[in-house]
């Protein structure tokens, strides 16, 4: 009980935060802060955002098409208005803008309105071209450089003692013929040393940079290919696969070989997965990608399985090197994937949810540079 004459304290609501201040937070920011409505054009830019871009701030920026309130960066333009057909969005990626060689690290997120519907796409980004952090991704280059080089050292080292082991082992179990029990830790040993050499050729591949070999290639011989070297490869048991490809789909310039290994890749994975059981859909169609001021001819590839799916926490590790759920495997093959479709200047998206299969959607440009990518 309270003492006599003291008065208690009154209770007071918290005091209203109109729209205002939320814009003011947003443009005090020290990060560059910019949206894009879902018609593509401007909804939001703060002045951290025009000087990393090195714009000059104008009367009616908001509401203007992005492609032209952003001409001078495309690869930004790009970056946002692909947005809105992706579920995975970048995340701590970087960028370097064309015209000021600067580099940028951003984050991108769909906005949301109340009914959950994605309305707009912000992105959050930060100048990462001050001498300290240029400093320190160069001692990062050198440390993945080492590394990879080291990796590179060690498997050549590990393959001629794997191939000495399987022909030795080869060579005495046609020496035991009359012992069963023999030739049964005989032939474990050399199917060990196949799985093993197996790995270390994935690690060769994947430090090793990609030296695209560019010439007009359809997808569908590749992917006719990738289904022939999955079933060797993998244990595809009942599973169904159906090729969905139109008759007149372009041809693109790529790397056919380095084509056919995507798609394998995806399909063993598939595969393991699926345990045996269900469907396997690939289909492709014709699409854009959308640079801001000009859109580049493409072509949309889907890989649908309605295996058991991925959970969320999983999903956003599936493309990291060395990462796997398996009991063996090298946690190589889908880090190649997207290797791949990035020398291909492509993109990829993965929609995925637990019970409901998994999508993974690649698009690739019809026509490509075929630059060194490592």
């Amino acid at each position: 009980m309270a003492a006599r004459g003291r008065r208690l304290p009154e209770h007071r609501e918290p005091p209203a935060i109109g729209d205002a201040v939320y814009r003011h937070i947003v443009a005090s920011l020290r990060n560059g802060v910019l949206s894009v409505a879902r018609d593509g054009t401007l909804a939001f830019i703060n002045g951290e955002a025009y000087r990393i871009l090195g714009l000059t701030p104008a009367e009616g920026d908001l509401g203007r098409p992005i492609a032209e309130v952003l001409s001078t960066h495309p690869d930004v333009v790009r970056a946002l208005t692909s947005a809105f057909d992706l579920h995975m969005l970048a995340n701590r990626a970087e960028l370097r803008l064309r015209p000021s060689d600067k580099v940028i690290g951003y984050t991108l997120t769909h906005v949301r309105d109340d009914t959950t519907a994605v309305v707009g796409v912000a992105m959050l980004f930060k100048d990462l071209t001050r001498v300290e952090q240029l400093e320190e991704r160069e001692r990062l280059r050198d440390r993945l450089a080492a590394l990879g080089e080291m990796a590179a050292a060690i498997a050549h080292e590990v393959k001629n003692p794997l191939a000495g082991i399987e022909v030795m082992a080869g060579l005495l179990r046609r020496k035991t013929t009359s012992s069963p029990d023999t030739q049964a830790v005989l032939t474990d040993i050399i199917n060990e040393a196949k799985m093993a050499n197996a790995i270390v050729q994935e690690v060769l591949e994947f430090v090793r940079p990609i030296r695209l070999q560019v010439e007009r290639t359809a997808v569908a011989d590749a992917v006719r290919a990738a289904s022939q070297l999955a079933d060797s490869k993998a244990r595809r048991g009942s599973i169904d696969v159906h090729v969905e490809l139109p008759a007149g789909l372009p041809q693109i310039q790529a790397d056919r070989h380095q084509l056919t290994r995507l798609f394998t890749n995806l399909l063993i994975n598939a595969y393991e997965a699926m345990d045996g059981r269900g469907c396997v859909t690939i289909s492709a169609a014709p699409a854009n990608l959308d640079d801001g001021d000009e859109e580049r001819a493409a072509v949309l590839m889907e890989i649908a399985d309605d295996g058991p799916g991925i959970p969320t926490d999983v999903a956003d590790r599936v493309f990291a090197p060395f990462f796997t759920t398996k009991a063996q495997g090298s946690g190589l093959g889908l880090a190649i994937v997207r290797k791949i479709v990035d020398a291909h200047d492509g993109q990829i998206d993965l929609q995925t949810s637990v019970g409901r299969g998994t999508r993974i959607r690649i698009t690739l440009p019809v026509s490509s540079g075929g630059a060194l990518t490592e």
